[in-house]
């Protein structure tokens, strides 16, 4: 089965996820400052979910560069990872609606957690159909980095109630750390090349 339409189709909800989450921020109606700054918290959620949106779309592309091929359970967990990036705007405007109010930021580690675990199964899923010297399978590694970012989540999720500002002091380090550069498929596809190519 060809990828090239479960590229096109993730492609198009990410997109629109984008453009829904920045309809959320309301044009103020006054020409004052004080009224910009008011919508701050909203300001700083969006921005922070454009991140997390980013490095979806970021590391999705970078990791089907390396896909030789797709089967119905790979589809399946696409789909379930786009659930959960599509539920993002909907929680960063419930954040930021509230400031930064516990349910919500515990609410917005739930969504983050989900689409952790999508991806995780995305990850899985090409895997399992993908031999175990291929490009995918060398890239693809031990995923410390995906592992790392759901036990985050995890304990966000509860601190929200606790602090909310440490809630959402981790889910800004997560981002962080996923915006270090993820060299694993370049380097392979790279060296792949390298091999194939004529002296």
């Amino acid at each position: 089965m060809h990828k090239g339409r479960l590229e096109a189709f993730s492609d198009a909800v990410i997109a629109i996820a984008l453009t829904i989450m920045v309809l959320e921020l309301k044009v103020p109606h006054s020409p004052e400052i004080t009224a910009l700054a008011a919508l701050w918290p909203v300001f700083l959620t969006y921005v922070l979910s454009f991140v997390y949106i980013g490095i979806y779309w970021n590391n999705h592309h970078h990791m089907f560069q390396a896909v030789e091929r797709v089967d119905g359970g790979v589809l399946w967990a696409n789909m379930f990872t786009l659930f959960w990036i599509s539920l993002i705007p909907f929680v960063t405007g419930w954040m930021g609606e509230n400031h930064f109010a516990s349910l919500p930021m515990a609410l917005y580690g739930v969504v983050l957690l989900g689409a952790g675990v999508g991806y995780a199964l995305l990850a899985w899923s090409l895997r399992r159909i993908h031999a175990e010297g291929s490009v995918f399978a060398r890239a693809l590694g031990t995923g410390t980095k995906e592992k790392v970012s759901l036990v985050c989540y995890l304990a966000a999720i509860p601190l929200a109630f606790a602090t909310h500002w440490g809630a959402f002091t981790i889910y800004v380090l997560v981002g962080v750390l996923w915006l270090i550069p993820d060299r694993r498929y370049a380097r392979q596809l790279t060296g792949d090349a390298k091999e194939t190519s004529p002296p």
